[in-house]
């Protein structure tokens, strides 16, 4: 996309819906301009009539005057500054809402793709660039451009000559500050590729700390966080300096301008082409250009950043999606809730192997059906394509002969609930992780699902009860504790299909039994897929099927699989019985 098209884009998508109020930010800016230029224009009948021909009874008027132009000044780039800031702080939130949208609502494919804390850079550090083009860059370019047009104007009407050799600055100083342009967008997108790196490492540092303590790595990541934060610095440094550069060029090219003013003027003013009180506001109107021509020659700097952030984040919210919610489409309709896998296949991306090879499963309606086998067989995946997380690459999933790519997806997904061995919380209250699977259960539901999940005891033992924090991800409960809140969302759902992925850690005997108890209440009746990993599951299923390099090899009962199949057999021995 080109930096045309993007600001195209910016304008259409964020910026067109505010014009009113960047038109009021226009009219400040107007009132900004005109009483800068009045304060210049001020000094020719200050030093005319007061100091060269010491007339008393304009003293008073003058000194009023240029009173009234400071504060007109002061309050209109107040309110134009104001007026911006609001403007940028309702984009920066549209252009946040627009990406968490899309964030969302992405396959899980996309979002396992890239790290969530370059995710979290394009959303905070990115968009802040982004906002700085909008608010910072319209406001300068408004009042700074006509308040240079209104100094312009005051030097050409006290001498057009000196206005000339003036304005040879103007596009010289454009030119570095081009230049500069295109060194700070290239900075900028390095530095916010380091920033997502950085942000990615330290939510792994949070996330692992135990880790790293039990194997002592603390030395090791202290190094690994120096050298993320030391290219972090080399980048930040590059760009204040690249900054900096447009200092001493401004200040070299405005000290030669002087330089030539003063001699050129000194010329002038001796041959009698221009009375002292001209020049002294011609200077005043070229000292007070000074901030105005520096703010523009550095906007191409504040544009270049955005320009730069935005060409990492329009991407994101433009992100199309394979697997969408198709209103046109039919509601599922669940009867009995028998699933069919009809020659499945599928692969991650089109250049890996297959995951799975030609799968065919019946999964019968309000029984518990087990999938077996060895780590990186194929369990898991199948388990994501019944909700939809992933989509197969060829065959069909039915749910009662109805295709699930061909219903609505809401509709689906409303009828499954996934009770998975990595339980996953919120940094929130007990009440709310489990009203989560229904926002809109009374407290009573969920009193109710956490008796039914065995999850009553622990939590009337908390000094908050329901309202007590347990931090993130649960990190205040122990792992049976989290595993039977997970339990009493997927009761609070009330969903006719249960995915159930076992815990492989080993609890104590009595959490070991309140769960087992809690997941035979809530698979009754149900259809329920597990991946099973303990004897009391495998024997509690009507079917097992067993699954070796993305294949269905035998299936059958816990006997019959015993007696006839090697894989299970080999299974059995080195896990079950373990377990």
């Amino acid at each position: 996309m080109t930096n045309i098209k993007i600001l195209k884009r910016l304008f259409n998508d964020y910026t067109k819906k505010y014009i009113a109020k960047i038109f009021l930010a226009l009219i400040f800016s107007l009132i900004l301009a005109a009483s800068t230029s009045s304060i210049a224009w001020l000094l020719d009948p200050a030093v005319e009539k007061l100091f060269i021909q010491k007339n008393q009874s304009l003293m008073l008027i003058i000194s009023l005057g240029i009173i009234f132009a400071f504060t007109a000044k002061g309050l209109s780039l107040y309110l134009a500054k104001s007026i911006m800031i609001s403007v940028g702080e309702d984009v920066r939130k549209a252009i946040q809402v627009d990406m968490m949208k899309n964030l969302i609502k992405a396959d899980t494919e996309t979002i396992e793709k890239k790290h969530s804390g370059k995710f979290i850079t394009n959303l905070i550090s990115d968009v802040n660039f982004m906002t700085g083009l909008v608010s910072v860059g319209i406001l300068n370019l408004l009042k700074d451009s006509l308040t240079l047009i209104g100094l312009v104007g005051v030097m050409v009407y006290q001498n057009w000559k000196l206005s000339i050799v003036a304005l040879i600055m103007i596009p010289l100083a454009s030119f570095f500050a081009r230049f500069l342009g295109k060194r700070v967008g290239k900075v900028t997108a390095q530095a916010m590729d380091l920033a997502g790196t950085l942000n990615s490492y330290l939510l792994e540092i949070f996330r692992n700390h135990k880790l790293i303590k039990v194997f002592q790595k603390e030395t090791y990541e202290t190094s690994r966080a120096d050298n993320a934060l030391e290219q972090l610095k080399n980048k930040g440094k590059k760009l204040a300096i690249i900054y900096a550069r447009s200092s001493p060029i401004m200040e070299f090219l405005t000290g030669i301008m002087i330089a030539i003013l003063i001699y050129y003027s000194g010329k002038l003013i001796m041959s009698g082409e221009i009375a002292v009180n001209n020049f002294f506001s011609f200077l005043a109107a070229m000292m007070l250009a000074y901030q105005p021509v520096r703010s523009l020659a550095t906007l191409n700097l504040t544009i270049n950043q955005g320009l730069a952030s935005a060409k990492r984040t329009l991407p994101i919210i433009d992100q199309k999606h394979n697997i969408l919610e198709d209103k046109n489409l039919n509601e599922l309709e669940i009867s009995n809730g028998t699933i069919k896998f009809e020659n499945v296949k599928f692969n991650y991306n089109l250049d890996s192997k297959s995951v799975l090879k030609g799968i065919n499963l019946n999964i019968l309606g309000g029984e518990m059906t087990s999938l077996v086998g060895h780590s990186g067989a194929g369990k898991s995946t199948i388990m994501n394509l019944i909700p939809r997380f992933y989509d197969s690459s060829e065959g069909d999933i039915k749910i009662d002969s109805q295709s699930i790519k061909e219903k609505r997806l809401s509709s689906l997904r409303r009828n499954i609930s996934l009770v998975s061995q990595e339980t996953t919380l919120f940094d929130d209250t007990i009440l709310n992780n489990i009203k989560y699977a229904n926002l809109n259960a009374s407290n009573e539901e969920v009193k109710n699902a956490a008796k039914l999940s065995f999850s009553e005891d622990f939590i009337n033992s908390l000094p908050n009860k329901y309202n007590t924090l347990i931090g993130e991800n649960g990190i205040r409960l122990s792992g049976g504790e989290k595993q039977r809140l997970s339990i009493a969302r997927a009761f609070l759902k009330d969903s006719k299909i249960i995915l159930l992925d076992e815990a492989t850690s080993s609890l104590d005997s009595e959490t070991e039994k309140k769960i087992q108890d809690a997941l035979s209440s809530l698979t009754k009746g149900k259809t329920t897929l597990v991946i099973a990993h303990r004897l009391s599951t495998i024997l509690n299923s009507k079917k097992i099927y067993v699954i070796d390099q993305g294949k269905v090899v035998a299936e059958g009962n816990h006997d019959e699989l015993l007696n006839n199949s090697p894989v299970y057999k080999n299974f059995y021995n080195n896990q079950i019985q373990r377990n």
